[in-house]
């Protein structure tokens, strides 16, 4: 069984045409589709239904594609810690990230930092929801994640805690709510939410909360952006429960016309956590990457409080 074999059945099973696939692995179609007839030959299985658009993969070819990704992983880190013998770090780090990251951590920063420090490294990031992130840290499809966790020590995977911050009512500028020191669920039930996707780990947290007191809402616009969400409370469309460090700044529609309104009686927090592989599992970029987070982490908890930058 040869390494490009399973490169390119990957690379199909990802794809899920025969054309993006050729192109991705740069040769001809004739060329992609030998190769994965080799592959079911070596696996004694056909691991593609043919004839489907897009192409599907058989039960047996489902059952490769982990195996696959962590081979492939495996070679890869074997011919990087040869390099790091020469202390050269390269290769590809794929980075999965949430799209309020760089908001209440300096995530562009570390990116920054980190690809200066190893310009051999091909650094791809991908904004993705939370509950996504977990499962493709652990399948090989991300190689490390700041994502928000949902469940307690998940298997296989190391966990780094990054940061916890409170959730707040977002309210248009003048709503009663902002009258109050502080807003209780029930006193939120006659309003309508701008809610993100129920595969957020935001919307999970708050979701969980209301149904824990027994409280139903109304959920008036869903969307999978921020920035969006703001300027939609700006307009007066609803209110919504935001991590306390969103950087309003960055949208200057809504920066005087959103006001934010603690809660009371219960303490709702959205964390944000850096995951991947455990033991040799993790790439030597995504354990260097993790490296740079923790002292850049460590390094911002032991500031004086009147140092640390706002967010």
């Amino acid at each position: 069984m040869e390494l490009r074999h399973l490169r390119h059945f990957v690379a199909l099973a990802e794809e899920r045409s025969f054309t993006t696939a050729a192109q991705r692995e740069h040769i001809v179609q004739s060329g992609l589709s030998t190769s994965i007839r080799a592959l079911e030959k070596d696996v004694g299985a056909l691991l593609f239904v043919r004839g489907t658009r897009p192409i599907r993969l058989t039960a047996e070819g489902e059952a490769l594609v982990p195996s696959a990704r962590r081979t492939l992983e495996a070679a890869a880190a074997a011919r990087q810690t040869v390099q790091e013998v020469h202390g050269v770090l390269a290769g590809r780090l794929r980075i999965g990230a949430l799209q309020s990251t760089g908001h209440t951590l300096p995530f562009a920063s570390w990116l920054a930092e980190f690809s200066l420090a190893h310009p051999r490294v091909e650094i791809v990031v991908r904004f993705q929801a939370a509950s996504e992130m977990l499962g493709r840290v652990i399948d090989g499809s991300l190689d490390i994640a700041l994502a928000a966790l949902i469940e307690d020590d998940p298997p296989g995977v190391d966990v780094v805690p990054l940061l916890a911050e409170p959730l707040m009512v977002a309210c248009p500028a003048g709503h009663p709510l902002t009258r109050l020191p502080a807003a209780r669920l029930d006193q939120l039930l006659d309003e309508r939410f701008v809610e993100a996707p129920p595969e957020w780990s935001i919307r999970a947290v708050i979701d969980e909360a209301f149904a824990s007191a027994g409280l139903q809402r109304q959920v008036a616009i869903e969307v999978n952006e921020w920035s969006m969400a703001l300027d939609l409370i700006a307009a007066g469309a609803g209110i919504a429960l935001v991590p306390q460090g969103l950087d309003f700044a960055l949208h200057p529609r809504s920066t005087d016309t959103i006001q934010l309104v603690p809660l009371a009686g219960v303490q709702l927090e959205r964390r944000v956590d850096l995951l991947l592989p455990s033991g040799h599992a993790a790439t030597p970029a995504a354990r260097r990457f993790a490296e740079l987070v923790r002292s850049k982490v460590s390094s911002a908890a032991s500031e004086p409080l009147a140092a640390r930058p706002k967010g």
